[in-house]
């Protein structure tokens, strides 16, 4: 009897030894709000915590955080390299076709607002330890906001890009989903929710123009790309971190049916500063917004119902009609919990 006790009490010390080591590896992250993520002292980072800017905040109207596509690509070169769809991304020229008895009227550029989200954070793991082939997969996206559906397609599913939702978004480099070892293809569609789909009905019902959809459509790329495949330099000017580049997550959208032109999430992984067992992440989220969108403030304004549902306060969470923890809750809450989720999932072993 005595002898099954102390093996008992082992063995209860043996699981609650696991289940500590357990919770250590899932880290509970924290946002922290700073003027600029990626110049924070990687040293100085600390376990949890996710360094977080997007010129967003307490005393800030919704236009703050959107910035003219060409404001930002003469102010912003180094990001407008790596965080548009493509290096020499330009807003699109835009082609109308003419209705029957109509003339014809010019081509136009089609105007675009970024939003750009930075953040900073730490892993408790060896640059080394960190196969980042693993998150380039269909499971790991699902699990970062359930509430946006995926399904894998293949290079042969790809858009045309013959649309206006499309144009200016081929790459010219390579196909989509074409030319990477460790890539796939997304469809995914989000839902709107809340009380957004109900106004939207409204505005349907009071437009003779083009509907407003109560979903968002999008095709992306997952990707992992190794240190081979960097610019090593480049990638450092961005983060403002010197130390080597040890990989690149990254997912492109570059198909939507509304709303947005395109998107991009961006995570870089360095060596830690000071600490050899530590690995330090620079992640960024932009959306390029139509310009279009932010335009219709007028046509909501006239009717009172409407008022809460202007585009920008809604893109920006300002509005009533904002709810829940997903797209819905507007972008800097969706870009807060995407990138906290995926600092959980990248920690958890």
């Amino acid at each position: 009897m005595r002898r099954a006790a102390v093996l008992a009490s082992i063995a209860g010390a043996l699981l609650a030894a696991q289940w500590f080591y357990a919770m250590a590896q899932t880290t509970e992250f924290r946002i922290d709000n700073v003027s600029s993520a990626r110049k924070v002292d990687a040293t100085r980072l600390a376990a949890g915590a996710i360094e977080f800017s997007d010129h967003t905040g307490a005393g800030t109207t919704s236009e703050s955080a959107l910035m003219p596509f060409d404001e930002w690509s003469s102010r912003q070169p180094i990001e407008k390299k790596f965080l548009a769809l493509f290096p020499n991304y330009v807003e699109p020229l835009v082609n109308t076709e003419a209705s029957p008895g109509e003339a014809a009227q010019k081509p136009y550029t089609e105007k675009l607002y970024m939003y750009v989200a930075q953040a900073r954070f730490v892993l408790a793991k060896a640059p080394s330890a960190i196969d980042l082939s693993r998150y380039a997969t269909l499971a790991f996206l699902q699990k970062i906001d359930p509430a946006i559906k995926h399904s894998l397609i293949g290079a042969a599913d790809v858009t045309t890009f013959k649309d206006k939702a499309g144009i200016g978004n081929e790459n010219p480099d390579r196909k989509w989903c074409t030319g990477i070892v460790n890539a796939i293809c997304i469809a995914s569609t989000y839902k709107l929710e809340g009380k957004i789909p109900i106004g939207i009905t409204l505005v349907n019902k009071l437009r003779d123009s083009k509907k407003v959809a109560d979903h968002i459509d999008f095709q992306s790329e997952l990707a992992a790309l190794s240190p081979a495949d960097l610019d090593q330099s480049g990638l450092q000017e961005l983060t403002a971190l010197s130390t080597p580049i040890a990989g690149l997550l990254e997912q492109n959208i570059f198909y939507v049916n509304q709303i947005m032109k395109f998107g991009k999430f961006f995570a870089v992984f360095q060596a830690h500063p000071s600490d050899a067992d530590k690995t330090v992440v620079t992640a960024f989220m932009t959306l390029a917004i139509k310009a279009n969108v932010l335009d219709e403030k007028r046509e909501f304004e006239k009717v009172p119902v409407l008022r809460n549902l202007v585009p920008a306060q809604v893109l920006m969470g300002q509005s009533s009609f904002n709810s829940g923890e997903s797209i819905s809750a507007g972008l800097p809450k969706y870009a807060r919990n995407e990138i906290k989720t995926v600092a959980s999932l990248l920690q958890t072993k």
